[in-house]
């Protein structure tokens, strides 16, 4: 130990220096959207007539949520006669029957929406959207994912932006239907709304490049077929495409007091599954688009920030490389180097590590109003170390995406306000995979237990603290992942 301390001290204190310019990262979106928060887009006119929209509502197997999504979008305010709605199922459980009999009930009522089921799943979400839009009749097209409930005046907040010829895109501001449910929803709103409310408008209001996010959003149609359509390369099709339309020279727009409320995974499995497909889908496009980005004429400001945004999930593999070499490095940093200025440099480097991140979120509650922030501070912890705990899933998706590993479009499971584990047959497709990830994270967690005591012991609070938070969220996310599995050994549960 007394030979690799030193250099294992000097990995640490290297990978908290990654972390840190992350941070500075996130203070310059805070710095961005303080300077252009007040430059709200407005529609550059009104067309003559309204255009004809067609709205698509991607489905795979969600038959509790469908019902619901295919009524928010009969409601919306447009003239029927310039609306056509593509319920776009590739369902293979009873979600078939569910939707072709909802479908029927809004038709007698008048509502002009048609029921596309394939066979076959080619090309995932990407590959229904394609094959919808072979069909479509509309200039312009919405997308609405199962779980979100679009407002009745979405597109009449939205078209008239098109007005402007160059706007390709116009994206509205994720809501969150169920915040309250519990810990893990509530951090995952804040999580969310720091991208939404902080990232995006930093983004688009600065000039830099900002992305469509699956659902929520409205195309003009010939940015999709310029920017050569949906792709099903890679797991973020929504990335991809936005990216491709950009570099094309196609205007996006971004609207954060417009709000499509959707539905946050309550399932720590099936929040784990959508930020593996997440991570992987956007290294997926570094490696596709960066190439390309930066041969492109646009301007340094958005090569830099396009890089840092589709590579900023490098974040969890550090993190897990640190939470594996913690022990070792504090071992042999209390036995060697115990001196004042080696403790200062290091509560330095984690304080530009974290404090910007911290300040970042409560930003982002913060121009909520004060009520929201005041909610949310005590969540800033679990926030913390949900970040870490999540890092093992998510660094895994890294090296799958950096190495080009293929896999499936693994849809993230919603439930509809239905209670876990009562949901009847079936209902094993209705979450998420667990497999021996829950283990390992409990077994991390447990590692660096010790490491809490040990610098508790010398009085170091501040790293005992920073320490318990990496065994913590490990600990958390470990439990709460294994959860189904430990419930099912108990004595009449299957």
């Amino acid at each position: 130990m007394d030979q690799i301390g030193p250099l294992l001290a000097l990995v640490y204190l290297g990978l908290f220096g990654l972390l840190s310019l992350l941070g500075a990262h996130r203070l310059l979106m805070v710095l961005l959207y303080l300077r252009h928060r007040k430059e709200a887009p407005r529609p550059a006119g009104a067309f003559p007539e309204p255009p004809f929209v067609t709205v698509q509502l991607p489905l795979y197997n969600e038959k509790f949520v469908a019902p619901r999504l295919l009524e928010a979008a009969a409601a919306l305010d447009w003239p029927r006669e310039k609306l056509e709605i593509q319920v776009l199922d590739d369902s293979t459980d009873e979600t078939r029957e569910v939707v072709a009999s909802k479908v029927e009930e809004l038709r007698a009522r008048g509502i002009p929406m048609v029921h596309l089921h394939r066979k076959e799943r080619r090309g995932f979400k990407a590959g229904a959207l394609a094959e919808g839009l072979e069909k479509a009749r509309g200039e312009f097209v919405a997308v609405f994912d199962a779980d979100f409930l679009p407002p009745r005046n979405f597109l009449k907040r939205t078209v008239p932006f098109f007005t402007d010829p160059r706007v390709g895109m116009v994206q509205a501001r994720w809501g969150h239907l169920n915040r309250s449910h519990s810990l893990l929803t509530a951090v995952q709103a804040v999580l969310l709304d720091g991208h939404f409310l902080l990232e995006h408008t930093a983004r688009n209001r600065s000039g830099r490049f900002f992305n469509f996010n699956g659902t929520a959003g409205i195309w003009r149609r010939r940015a999709i077929e310029e920017a050569g359509g949906w792709a099903h390369d890679t797991l973020t099709e929504d990335l991809d495409l936005s990216y491709r339309a950009q570099l094309a020279g196609w205007k996006f727009v971004y609207l954060p007091d417009l709000v499509v409320p959707g539905e946050l995974p309550a399932e720590m499995n099936a929040f784990k599954s959508q930020q593996h497909r997440w991570t992987k889908g956007a290294l997926e496009n570094s490696r596709k688009l960066l190439p390309l980005l930066w041969k492109a004429p646009v301007p340094l400001k958005v090569k830099l920030e396009a890089t840092i945004h589709m590579t900023s999930n490098l974040a969890y593999l550090c993190m897990l490389l640190v939470s594996l070499i913690l022990l070792p490095v504090l071992s042999w940093r209390l036995a060697h180097a115990n001196t004042w200025l080696t403790w200062a440099a290091d509560g330095f480097i984690l304080l530009a590590a974290t404090v910007s991140v911290l300040l970042f979120y409560a930003l982002s509650q913060g121009v909520q109003g004060g009520r929201r922030l005041l909610r949310s501070l005590f969540l800033f912890p679990l926030l913390m170390a949900l970040g870490i705990g999540i890092s093992l899933n998510n660094a895994l998706a890294v090296l799958e995406g950096l190495a080009g590993k293929k896999s499936p479009f693994v849809r993230t499971p919603k439930t509809g306000g239905a209670p876990l584990g009562r949901r009847g047959p079936g209902q094993g497709d209705y979450q998420a995979r667990i497999g021996p990830l829950p283990w390992i994270e409990i077994l991390l967690g447990l590692y660096i237990l010790p490491a809490v005591a040990l610098t508790a012991s010398h009085g170091l609070w501040a790293s005992a603290a920073l320490v318990a938070l990496f065994s913590g969220g490990f600990l958390y996310v470990g439990l709460l992942s294994a959860a189904p599995a430990l419930a099912r050994l108990r004595p009449g549960v299957r």
